[in-house]
């Protein structure tokens, strides 16, 4: 083995020195600093790697070859350099490490074929827009036994969700039950569109004499006022009120109505005014159940404060609102998991009463996983993948 010893004044100079010769092949093997300089050990890489091999053929005596001489004898016969002596061990010992890796790796992958699963699903769940926290949830919980097959591992995880997801069986539930509904939520969601919309919807089914709506939204300017106007054009009774007194008179004096829906003004969900509200709702011997409208573009994070915000002593269910403008639900049904809200309609646009449908779990769900496709910014690469499929993230199932 040939290792050659370069000196200069400086780290550059000595590395322009061994680049000179022995080419850009070489391979460097200690440096440090010396007296007035940096001294530079190097050798070719043919070099190297004939000596490592040579250092793990069988000993033989220097009788039958004495053209070889084995990495035992080397010291005896030619005192190598310590350094050298040092290098060869930790080569050695970085080659066994390596393949030892590489074998506990193809054993891993033999013996728990799911965690390529777990995986699978982990990506395309991010990819469907779902959260961190539920797509590692259900690749921790995806069965071991299930074939290693991404369709198959989708119709899995929308099972699981399907299951899990509360929705109202018909119209019955609400239209034909009565009672006072009061639309609550955050400004812009579209509160007073819903409520005509589901005026609408019960005029239909029982009449306009059935049916009495109540603003409370005497904030924004004309927001009374549009309420009269469909009122007016359903044949429906309109009232606005301002405070809990005059709340409670006007619901005494609709006894005779089958159901009521109260439009309520739209707040943030860090507005302090929101208790106020919720207080404005609570009379004790007129139960208000409240319907939280939800929009369905806004960020799990934000939906999330929403119905924390506004879920006081507990919300009847709620209404998503503007699916027509949302590229992907997962947000908005990972909230009503989350929470376990019962999913009463879905609103995709202006339209009174045509656009409000009554939600369908099923279809819902199919709308969510459709959302696969390469240029979600949620969506890992291939080689991303490769590195959660050698990992084990997932040790436990979660019980």
């Amino acid at each position: 083995m040939k290792i050659k010893r370069f000196f200069a004044p400086s780290v550059s100079e000595a590395l322009s020195q061994v680049r000179e010769s022995l080419g850009p092949e070489a391979i460097i093997l200690s440096n440090r600093h010396v007296m007035n300089g940096f001294e530079i050990l190097a050798s070719l890489e043919d070099d190297l790697t004939q000596v490592i091999d040579e250092s793990e053929k069988p000993a033989t005596s220097l009788a039958s070859q004495p053209t070889q001489t084995s990495i035992s004898n080397l010291s005896a016969s030619t005192n190598p350099d310590p350094v050298v002596k040092n290098l060869l061990e930790e080569l050695r010992e970085m080659r066994n490490f390596l393949a030892n890796r590489l074998d506990d790796t193809a054993t891993n992958h033999e013996q728990k074929p799911h965690h390529g699963n777990q995986a699978l699903i982990f990506a395309e769940l991010l990819a469907l827009g779902f959260s961190a926290s539920l797509a590692r949830y259900m690749a921790a919980n995806i069965p071991a036994d299930l074939p290693a097959d991404i369709d198959t591992c989708l119709q899995w995880a929308k099972a699981v969700l399907l299951h899990n997801l509360i929705t109202v069986n018909t119209e019955q539930e609400m239209l034909d039950q009565g009672g006072i509904y009061a639309l609550v939520g955050p400004t812009g969601v579209g509160k007073t569109t819903t409520t005509a919309k589901l005026a609408a919807r019960f005029v239909l089914r029982h009449g306009a004499n059935q049916l009495a709506l109540i603003n409370t939204d005497s904030y924004r300017i004309g927001a009374p006022e549009q309420v009269r106007i469909y009122g007016k054009i359903l044949g429906v009774s309109v009232h606005a009120v301002r405070d809990q007194n005059e709340l409670a008179l006007t619901l005494d004096s609709l006894t005779d109505k089958h159901s009521i829906l109260i439009d309520t003004v739209g707040m943030s969900q860090r507005d302090q005014m929101i208790s106020e509200q919720l207080a404005l709702l609570s009379i004790a011997n007129k139960p208000i159940k409240r319907l939280l409208c939800l929009n369905a573009t806004s960020s799990i994070d934000t939906l999330n404060e929403i119905v924390e915000a506004y879920q006081g002593s507990g919300l009847a269910g709620c209404i998503l609102t503007k699916l027509d403008e949302a590229v992907t639900i997962s947000n908005a049904l990972e909230v009503l998991l989350r929470h376990k809200l019962k999913l009463f309609y879905l609103a995709s646009g202006q339209r009174v009463p045509e656009d409000l449908e009554l939600a369908d779990a099923e279809k819902l769900m199919y709308q969510a996983f459709e959302h696969r496709h390469s240029r979600s910014s949620t969506r890992l690469k291939d080689s991303e993948l490769s590195l959660l499929m050698n990992s084990n993230p997932y040790p436990h199932h979660v019980s």
